[in-house]
């Protein structure tokens, strides 16, 4: 490995710089507003005003991608798996079951799902399902507790399912194009990823 590969000491600046800024940004999504004017397409955009949210659900679809050993089925495992959960996770929430430390563990959600794309783990089928699940149980319990008692919660909830399916895709997308890339690129991106989670812990702490 050359020297021209490393990142430069900027970029690893300004990485860190712009993952010190991100927090502001997570937190400045604070849940749907009221309840009178929920559907499908609130619920779709929801995921995407959260910048925690947003990250973790890229960054599996990057981590499938980029740690499969061909195309195919196990390329899903993962995407399937924090789906899967994150509906759990709001079912639970719209019930009212309570659950402690769920904005901790959708920070901590980042810091792992980011060491995950920079180390390119290697862990296929229902493991792979199962370690991003976990986390994906408590992303599903914030929107859930959002949308306690909201008449609409079905059709807003199928919104931020279909959006999460759709950052998964764009992750796998992008995974699967730095495949071949310089190996330093998508591991700056992960890296940026777990500097935002820390970031966010940090704030909690």
């Amino acid at each position: 490995m050359s020297f021209s590969t490393l990142p430069s000491s900027r970029s690893l600046r300004t990485l860190i710089a712009l993952a010190a800024l991100l927090p502001a940004a997570a937190f400045a999504h604070t849940g749907v507003d009221g309840h009178a004017h929920l559907n499908f397409m609130t619920g779709f955009l929801h995921p995407l005003t959260g910048m925690d949210h947003l990250a973790a659900m890229v960054a599996v679809g990057l981590w499938s991608a980029l740690a499969a050993r061909r195309a195919g089925p196990e390329l899903l495992w993962g995407p399937l798996g924090f789906a899967g959960m994150l509906l759990a996770g709001a079912l639970l929430g719209l019930q009212g079951v309570q659950i402690p430390a769920v904005e901790p563990m959708i920070a901590a959600s980042l810091l792992v799902t980011g060491l995950l794309v920079v180390s390119r783990w290697r862990v296929t089928g229902i493991a792979a399902a199962l370690i991003v699940g976990v986390f994906a149980v408590f992303h599903g319990l914030a929107h859930g507790y959002e949308l306690a008692e909201a008449p609409s919660a079905w059709a807003t909830l199928s919104g931020m399912l279909a959006a999460t399916v759709l950052l998964h895709l764009a992750g796998l997308g992008a995974g699967w194009a730095l495949r071949s890339a310089n190996v330093w690129l998508p591991r700056a991106a992960g890296a940026g990823v777990a500097l935002f989670g820390v970031a966010l812990l940090a704030r909690l702490a």
